[in-house]
């Protein structure tokens, strides 16, 4: 019997654990939501009239536009991206795309056919897989090794001849780490030997916590040195979001930096699914990066706050058996101490603590992540933090 592309993976686990919270009564205990890793609060003031604007004033921001995404948002994409990665990027070698994850889509569509291979450092994106299995493209789950890093060396163990792409997300969605540049590297090398597309997912970028530091980061204070090779289009695919920095899931703006040739390829992708990015939310994303840099340097400070916030909490929780394994961009991925699965216990916290997080099952291929539970901060100060910490301590499931 045929199986459906839909049929072959699982439910969109964010709108799975919203049924959870049908018939639970919240008026006693508030509910707390950290299951969402997007900002709910709408774009900045100055940045919602400038869009107002636009919608009376652009007459082209109603109409189609070029597939690959509005000119002078490339240029500015390419240019910001010199700047900061140290390398040279062209206007020719950005996409802009409807979200971040219709890059990923675009960018598996071109390198993947049935029964390829990508190799996913667990745990993953939920999303990514979902993708890998609607495209009947085969997910290799990477074990990480401490602190949830991965490891270039047993990637290799992993690869056949049918391995297309290697994944990475750094920040990483679920669980915070940001891979060291030397990481990144071994990757980069790792990819360019076999002849395999390096993917690195770079959504969360905004709130590295390294940004400002340096340490670990490559000469020009980015978090990986990959755009310095002049060669870096032979291997790298880097996907970005706009989403998280100005707000703006709503209008699902994203971007690919890739090699002319691989565009090529994307285009009849994006043709064929969008037509052309949201003209509006482009318009946004140029705004903000020309005008909200201030702001966004705020936004990412308050992001780096809630992090330290929940690292100081975090030996409350340790003393009842919990444990951080990764903190970091919007997220931080607990260990509990429960003999309980964490798919089970997830549903508990709903109906016992008012608090709605993600099974670690939901970011791991069958049977893993049954201890685990992520949290996402994006939508919870420091004073809804020491909430939260307060009913997890004080939990004990039935």
């Amino acid at each position: 019997m045929t199986v459906a592309r839909t049929q072959t993976t699982f439910s969109p686990p964010v709108m799975e654990a919203r049924r959870w919270l049908e018939g639970v009564d919240f008026a006693d205990t508030p509910l707390i939501n950290v299951s969402q890793a997007a900002p709910v609060d709408p774009p900045p003031l100055a940045l919602r009239q400038e869009l107002a604007r636009i919608v009376v004033e652009d007459d082209e921001s109603h109409l189609y536009g070029p597939v690959l995404g509005l000119p002078e948002l490339r240029a500015k994409v390419a240019a910001d991206w010199s700047a900061s990665y140290g390398g040279k990027i062209e206007a020719a070698h950005v996409a802009i795309t409807s979200g971040c994850n219709q890059a990923f889509t675009a960018a598996i569509s071109t390198l993947c056919a049935e029964g390829d291979e990508v190799i996913l450092p667990v745990p993953y994106y939920f999303n990514h897989r979902m993708w890998l299995d609607m495209a009947g493209v085969r997910t290799v789950p990477l074990e990480p090794h401490d602190a949830l890093v991965p490891s270039a060396e047993d990637a290799a163990a992993l690869i056949t001849d049918r391995t297309r792409a290697i994944v990475l997300v750094t920040p990483n969605n679920p669980g915070g780490v940001e891979y060291p540049a030397a990481t990144v590297q071994a990757f980069a090398a790792l990819a360019r030997s076999k002849g395999l597309a390096l993917i690195i997912d770079e959504t969360y970028r905004d709130f590295d916590s390294r940004v400002a530091t340096t340490g670990d980061l490559a000469a020009n204070g980015a978090p990986h040195p990959l755009f310095e090779d002049p060669d870096w289009d032979e291997t790298l695919i880097h996907l970005y979001s706009f989403s998280k920095a100005y707000r703006l899931t709503g209008h699902r703006v994203g971007a690919m930096i890739a090699s002319r040739a691989r565009l090529a390829e994307v285009e009849k992708f994006l043709d064929t699914v969008t037509i052309c990015p949201n003209q509006l939310g482009q318009r946004a994303a140029l705004w903000g990066m020309q005008n909200l840099g201030d702001w966004l340097a705020g936004e990412r400070l308050e992001i780096l706050d809630r992090r330290a916030a929940i690292e100081e909490q975090m030996p409350r929780l340790t003393a009842t058996g919990w444990a951080l394994e990764g903190c970091g961009a919007y997220f931080a991925y607990l260990k509990h101490p429960f003999d309980v699965p964490s798919d089970e216990l997830a549903k508990t916290l709903v109906q016992d603590a008012s608090v709605l997080t993600l099974p670690g099952t939901m970011f791991m291929p069958s049977g893993g992540g049954t201890r685990h539970l992520r949290v996402a901060f994006a939508n919870v100060d420091r004073a809804g933090i020491t909430a939260l910490f307060d009913r997890l301590v004080a939990f004990t499931p039935r």
